[in-house]
C-alpha cells in the first residue's frame, strides 16, 4: 500500500467516529480497526457523546486512540448530536482528509483506505468518496429495490397531481453517501468554512450539496466493491441501543450479525 508509515511524514487521512452506548460493537470494531492500522501512521479519533456507560470506560482505556468526551445539550436529537461530534474531530486533525466510521463498520482489509484515496484523488475536483447503499443487498434484491421503490414514487406523484391525499414522494435513487465509512477532503471543507452538522438535516447531506452546488464532485461506490473490504450492519448503533422493538427487522439484523462477529473472534 501507498499509505505513509510511521516513519514517513504526515499521513493522509485520520480516523473519526461517534461513540454512544454501543460497548460490544464499539469494541469489535476498534481491535479489526487496530490490527487493519498495524505499521501505519493514521490518526484515530472517537467523540463519546456521553454514554457514561461501559463503552466510555473501554474506551478511556485505550491509548491508541485519541478520545474526546461530549456531553450532549438536553433534548438534542441523535443525528445532531453525532454531526457535532464529528466537527469536533474536524476542528482537530491536520491532514488533508478525514474517514468517517460508524461503530457499527468492521474493517477486514486495510486496502479499502487506499480505494478510497484513490477515488478521492483521481480528479482534482473530487472532494469525497464513499457509499450511497448501506448494505450489499446483491443483483436481484438491489434491481427489486430500485424498481419498488420508482414505482412507489411514481404512483405517489400521480396521487397528488389528481389532487388525491397521499404520502410524498421520495427520491427512488439515493444520492447522498452514507457516513459509515466515507472519505471526505478535510482541507477543502476547511478552506470553504464548511462543516458536517450545519442544519437539522442528517450530517453530511448538505455539505454534499453545497459541494456540489460549487462544482465539485463526489464519487459512489458500488456495495460490490466497497464490501469487499469490510462489512457494515445497517442501522446497528440504533439497535444496540434498543432503538427497536426486540422483534423488529433491524434488531434481528443486529442480533444475527454480532453473533457471527463473537464467532469468528472466537475461532481459534
Amino acid at each position: 500500500m501507498n499509505i505513509p508509515t510511521r516513519s514517513t511524514s504526515t499521513p493522509r487521512f485520520s480516523i473519526a467516529m461517534v461513540n454512544y452506548k454501543t460497548a460490544e460493537l464499539t469494541r469489535n470494531c476498534l481491535e479489526l480497526l487496530r490490527e487493519q492500522l498495524a505499521g501505519l501512521d493514521v490518526p484515530v479519533w472517537v467523540v463519546d457523546n456521553g454514554s457514561a456507560d461501559a463503552s466510555t470506560a473501554y474506551l478511556r482505556g485505550l491509548d491508541w486512540i485519541n478520545l474526546i468526551e461530549r456531553a450532549p445539550a438536553a433534548g438534542e436529537p441523535g443525528h445532531i448530536a453525532h454531526g457535532k461530534a464529528l466537527d469536533l474531530i474536524l476542528e482537530r486533525i491536520d491532514t488533508d482528509y478525514i474517514l468517517l466510521m460508524h461503530t457499527d463498520t468492521f474493517i477486514y482489509n486495510n486496502a479499502v483506505f487506499q480505494l478510497l484515496l484513490n477515488e478521492c484523488m483521481r480528479d482534482e475536483n473530487r472532494v469525497a468518496a464513499g457509499c450511497v447503499e448501506q448494505l450489499d443487498r446483491g443483483l436481484i434484491r438491489t434491481a427489486w429495490r430500485f424498481t419498488s421503490r420508482y414505482c412507489k414514487h411514481h404512483y405517489r406523484r400521480l396521487v397528488r397531481a389528481v389532487g388525491l391525499p397521499g404520502r410524498d414522494p421520495k427520491p427512488w435513487k439515493e444520492v447522498y453517501l452514507k457516513s459509515f465509512c466515507t472519505l471526505w477532503n478535510a482541507k477543502v471543507m476547511k478552506q470553504r468554512g464548511l462543516h458536517f452538522c450545519m442544519d437539522d438535516r442528517v450530517p453530511g447531506y448538505t455539505l454534499q450539496d453545497r459541494m456540489v452546488e460549487a462544482g465539485l464532485t463526489v464519487a459512489s461506490i458500488s456495495p460490490r466493491r466497497l464490501f469487499r473490504y469490510l462489512d457494515h450492519i445497517q442501522a446497528g448503533t440504533v439497535a444496540a441501543c434498543g432503538g427497536y422493538a426486540q422483534g423488529h427487522r433491524r434488531t434481528r439484523m443486529y442480533d444475527h450479525a454480532l453473533a457471527r462477529l463473537n464467532k469468528v473472534a472466537s475461532y481459534p
